[in-house]
């Protein structure tokens, strides 16, 4: 399933142009200094065509593979359908995942349940933003958990050669510097409130905090023949998302 869905997007990302916004080293480091996300909405280069496209393949991908309910199914065929209806619905999607000091708030009833769809399918033009943004900054100064582009929340992480902690966003796959203990959930930095185990090949680590318990997983490479592949790792450690569940993990 997830090579279904990787191949959709890159079919798709492959002609997504750059998104309209200035891309000018100076401009996007000042921006990244002003501590909110980057990135709005309308600056993301979405066709809406190949958006309609995305939900339809994504969500029968889902459906083929019975990782999606009939009745999510329905409104997704539905939505793809209402051109008139899907701007806003995807605007409410991109801005209900940001912080509420970036003008995040709560997701629409029409959409609520389809959020993991929608991610999906925005996936090709947000990460299309997040490579040419990358491409000209390294968000420094960003202290914040959050993604400095999108406003997303991490869902992987990378330890890098040199033991920095790389945060990967959920939503576009921008990557940023943060503290290499702190969850970025909560802030916390108590190390004797904090949880962290590796596989034993010690590729991956996860981390965990004992005040949100949430927990985040991490590709080490200071032990690892190879670089980071995220859609890839995040499928080989769900062994560490298991033993994070039994834990009372989330």
């Amino acid at each position: 399933m997830q090579i279904e869905l990787l191949q959709t997007a890159r079919r798709i990302q492959s002609r997504v142009p750059l998104p309209s916004m200035n891309l000018e080293p100076q401009h996007l480091d000042k921006a990244v200094a002003s501590g909110r996300p980057i990135l709005s909405f309308e600056q993301i280069p979405i066709d809406w065509s190949d958006l309609r496209f995305m939900l339809r393949a994504t969500a029968d991908t889902l459906r083929s593979h019975d990782s999606i309910e009939p009745a999510d199914y329905r409104r997704a065929e539905t939505l793809s359908r209402d051109a008139e209806r899907l701007p806003d619905a995807v605007r409410n999607w991109y801005e209900h995942g940001r912080p509420e000091s970036a003008g995040g708030g709560e997701v629409a009833p029409s959409i609520a349940g389809l959020e993991p769809l929608l991610q999906l399918a925005m996936r090709p033009f947000l990460t299309r933003c997040a490579d040419a943004v990358m491409a000209r900054t390294l968000f420094h100064g960003w202290p914040h958990g959050t993604c400095p582009l999108c406003g997303g929340e991490p869902d992987f992480s990378l330890i890098t050669p040199a033991a920095e902690r790389l945060l990967i966003c959920s939503r576009c796959a921008s990557r940023w510097r943060f503290h290499q203990l702190a969850c970025p959930f909560c802030g916390n930095a108590d190390r004797s409130r904090l949880t962290s185990f590796a596989t034993r090949d010690g590729w991956y680590r996860l981390s965990a905090c004992d005040v949100c318990q949430r927990y985040i997983k991490a590709f080490d490479g200071r032990n690892a023949t190879r670089s980071v592949l995220p859609g890839v790792d995040s499928i080989a450690t769900l062994p560490l998302d298991a033993a994070a569940s039994q834990r009372g993990y989330r």
